[in-house]
């Protein structure tokens, strides 16, 4: 079992690591994001400089990795996923009928050849004989960038639109999501910092200030105990930097239950006053969309003023932008979120109803 939870956390870090980002051409953009169209032919260039053309939007489609599919999902565009990683970094996802295309976290080439997808995405995380050897089978791949901030996740989402087909989606979540993170920004300002650690793992490994995780967290309104530290990536932190700095709040991702921490640093404040946040491992690790939740769930704990604020906001927001004006459970069933996919969708309104309902 440990060494399956090991396996799990390696997993996760890899692909908090990278994810897609925008290289090469922009998204053709119109006055109204619902009336968005892709231009084809399609040529762009990706991540390791190979010219991709796609003549049409691709009618079958492959996510290599968990962050990958997520952005697919959220566009809409699920409709032509054929294949992605079913895994405990995807349990968010209806994977449905759509094919496995991992065997121990390891991409089966047999399985994606097979599929033959006119198009196969690659975050950054993906192994470059993966991508080499799924070319050399035929394939069309585009790998994308790492991906270290917010930024990075708007142009993860537009660049697989215009990949996708779906530009319109693409920008109605981006706009989704702007929406809501400029209502929690504007809840925050004057508010307290307070010191925050991200715990990682039991050696006092954290997300370090180069780390899209980084900026999650002082969007949410904390002050990043790695800011302190040696090395900007992913630094271990010793007990005794962590019991000095002594944090107000603990925050660590769900695939424990327990804040995972070295031994000693239970001497810190946060600790000591039981001021720990868990938060899906998925959302905070995964560049994209769904990090947007990560954001509010910190919030609600360690800036419950703000929290309530940004409830009200984020229902007046509904109520003038979306259509999604009404939280009865007739409604959630028939209306969406733009541009998200069904399986989102669904998990964004239960979301949007729940900080209207804590109010």
């Amino acid at each position: 079992m440990r060494q399956k939870l090991v396996v799990f956390v390696t997993v996760l870090l890899a692909l908090s690591l990278f994810a897609p980002t925008v290289a090469g051409t922009s998204v053709q953009t119109t006055a109204d994001a619902s009336d968005a169209e892709c231009e084809y032919p399609l040529e762009v260039t990706d991540a390791t400089g190979e010219e991709i053309t796609l003549e049409e939007p691709p009618e079958s489609i492959v996510a290599l990795q968990a962050s990958d599919a997520q952005t697919v999902f959220e566009i809409g565009a699920e409709d032509r996923l054929d294949g992605m990683p079913d895994e405990e970094a995807t349990s968010g996802l209806e994977i449905g009928d759509r094919v496995d295309i991992t065997d121990n976290y390891e991409v089966d080439h047999e399985l994606v050849v097979d599929l033959d997808p006119d198009l196969v995405l690659a975050a950054n995380a993906t192994a470059d004989a993966d991508v080499e050897g799924l070319r050399e089978s035929g394939l069309t791949v585009y790998q994308f960038d790492a991906a270290n901030s917010m930024d990075d996740v708007r142009e993860n989402t537009l660049r697989t639109g215009e990949l996708t087909g779906e530009c319109g989606g693409a920008e109605e979540t981006v706009d989704w999501m702007d929406e809501r993170l400029e209502v929690v920004e504007t809840a925050l300002e004057g508010a307290d910092r307070p010191l925050a650690y991200y715990a990682m793992g039991e050696d006092g490994t954290t997300a370090g200030t180069d780390s899209f995780i980084h900026e999650v967290l002082t969007t949410a309104g904390v002050e990043d105990i790695a800011e302190q530290a040696e090395g900007t990536f992913y630094p271990q932190l010793s007990t005794e930097m962590i019991v000095d700095e002594d944090p107000e709040w603990i925050i660590y991702p769900d695939y424990t239950d327990e804040p995972p921490i070295p031994n000693g640093a239970e001497a810190t404040t946060a600790y000591q006053n039981e001021n720990t946040v868990s938060v899906d491992a998925n959302q905070i690790s995964q560049p994209a969309p769904q990090v947007l939740y990560a954001v509010v769930d910190i919030v609600e704990t360690v800036h419950p003023d703000a929290y309530e604020q940004a409830s009200e906001g984020l229902e007046a927001a509904n109520e003038s932008g979306d259509g999604e004006t009404d939280d009865s459970e007739s409604d959630a069933e028939n209306d969406t979120i733009p541009g998200f996919g069904v399986a989102v969708a669904v998990a964004a309104l239960l979301a949007v109803a729940f900080l209207a309902g804590r109010r």
